[in-house]
């Protein structure tokens, strides 16, 4: 089974996202963490817990998702696991800043559950 950690402050973004995951895969496990510190002391602390995907907000309280990025790429047991900025942030030199860091991938909140649906399904089924 495959599972996805979506690491975001805003509930309603949780739903939406777990609602377009079941659409693609009712068999991936969706996790979720409401900030960037929450979601780095569940993975220091939990070292049997590898999901295959990781979905970080850009813009989140107490750590911000591009903190939490670099925490999460010091941990090489996610080597092989997906991290993907997903922000409302369309900002040239935050996506750079991302990559470079070590995400494989910046996407942008869309504004319908369709278009995001879209968007995992490449992301999963690549």
């Amino acid at each position: 089974m495959k599972t996805c950690y979506l690491i975001e402050d805003d509930i309603d973004d949780h739903d939406i996202f777990r609602m377009s995951l079941e659409g693609i895969d009712k068999t991936i496990k969706c996790d979720v963490a409401g900030n960037g510190d929450d979601a780095v002391q569940r993975l220091n602390a939990e070292a049997g817990y590898t999901p295959d995907y990781i979905f970080i907000d850009v813009n989140m309280p107490k750590m911000n998702g591009i903190e939490c990025l670099k925490q999460l790429k010091k941990l090489s047991r996610l080597n092989g696991t997906q991290i993907i900025m997903f922000s409302t942030s369309e900002e040239p030199r935050v996506i750079r800043q991302c990559k470079q860091l070590g995400a494989n991938d910046f996407v942008v909140k869309p504004a319908s559950l369709d278009s995001l649906s879209l968007i995992l399904s490449k992301i999963i089924k690549s």
